[in-house]
């Protein structure tokens, strides 16, 4: 009988999550209750943040941090090409200009020289990205310090990363995240949460996901309804004390693919920076026939992904962009080419990952 599919995610539900929601619908306060101001609270303080504020998704978080950064039409935002659209559409859509740059080599978030010749007079903010986990170089926090240039820690896969003790969303001005179900952890469906580390944000930032108001029928400033319901966020603080265990088991799993994979030359594995606790969101390798790998992965029964096959500098969206045509980014256009992602979610047993390791090391491009 053939093996079950190992699939690239999991839902974790336990009973409290489902106790909490079945209590929170019970009480009738569905929205701007006690459980949206206590998951922001933990949230902050797990990050090291100095607050937050829950919202409806990532997406919307990083539109809600460049607003209370008053980022607009004219200025430009400086933002890696490798990620996910949304890091780079959220500009666009409050009027600005993206200003894409490469990555680094080895751990694939912002190169803190690409990030630095960017830099013009019309910069107003920097978007760094923890892509699949990995933390930005320090480097570019001091670079944007020495600038007075605003940083946005994109955090959406970056849940209990850290760096040299720091977690991600402690390093920037404001953090975001996303609880999408496919993240290191989740909320019963689309969430988010933005983190400041200002004290001249806290109240933009909290008014602005609730219509810029300050009661019931005063609005003070520009806003709208980013807000997340009161069961996501009852959802969110059970999977909170959850969290370090499954970053651990990420670890853990990420360790045993590195160990088994590191004479392997035809394909190239992912460093971790010195310092840090990589969160793992996704296990991301190199591999000089994709096409070929993924077919000899499907035919072991086990998923693989891409994050991210196209740059968000040659997505369709931008094509009467500056730089949106190939060649305007050679390395991270590479890397694009040939990246893919295998399981790593801590829900995976260790035979699962025992197969993921036999059918990678039984793959020859």
């Amino acid at each position: 009988m053939a093996s079950d599919r190992v699939p690239m995610g999991r839902m974790f539900i336990d009973d409290e999550m489902l106790d909490t929601a079945n209590r929170i619908l019970a009480s009738g306060q569905w929205i701007k209750g006690p459980e949206s101001k206590a998951f922001g609270a933990e949230w902050a303080e797990y990050c090291g943040a100095l607050s937050g504020t829950p919202c409806s998704n990532g997406s919307v978080a990083l539109i809600a941090a460049l607003h209370s950064l008053d980022v607009g039409v004219g200025d430009d935002v400086i933002v890696p090409s490798h990620t996910y659209i949304a890091s780079a559409t959220c500009i666009s859509l409050v009027g600005a200009n993206p200003v894409f740059v490469e990555i680094e080599e080895d751990y694939y978030t912002l190169d803190r020289d690409a990030v630095e010749a960017a830099i013009t007079p019309r910069t107003k903010a920097i978007i760094g990205v923890h892509l699949y986990g990995q933390p930005i170089a320090t480097e570019v926090f001091e670079l944007a310090k020495e600038r007075g240039i605003p940083i946005i820690e994109d955090s959406a896969q970056a849940h209990g990363t850290s760096l040299n003790g720091k977690r991600a969303g402690s390093f920037g001005d404001i953090a975001t995240f996303s609880f999408f179900p496919s993240k290191n952890m989740a909320v019963g469906g689309d969430g988010g949460a933005i983190l400041t580390n200002r004290q001249d944000l806290v109240q933009r930032v909290s008014t602005f996901i609730d219509h810029g108001r300050s009661d019931k029928y005063r609005n003070d400033s520009l806003g709208t309804n980013f807000r997340l319901s009161e069961i996501q966020c009852g959802v969110g603080r059970v999977q909170l004390r959850h969290l370090d265990n499954w970053v651990a088991r990420r670890n853990q799993i990420a360790a045993r693919y590195s160990a088994a994979f590191t004479e392997l030359n035809h394909l190239k594995i992912p460093k971790v920076r010195d310092g840090a606790v990589h969160a793992w969101h996704q296990y991301v390798i190199r591999v000089g026939d994709r096409e070929s790998f993924q077919a000899h992965m499907n035919s072991m029964n086990i998923s693989t992904g891409i994050h991210y096959p196209i740059p968000c500098h040659l997505q369709p969206v931008y094509s009467e962009h500056p730089q949106g045509q190939r060649g305007s980014l050679e390395y991270t256009e590479a890397v694009c080419d040939d990246i893919v992602s295998i399981p790593v979610m801590p829900l995976l047993t260790d035979d699962e990952v025992q197969r993921v390791i036999d059918a990678v090391i039984s793959w020859t491009p």
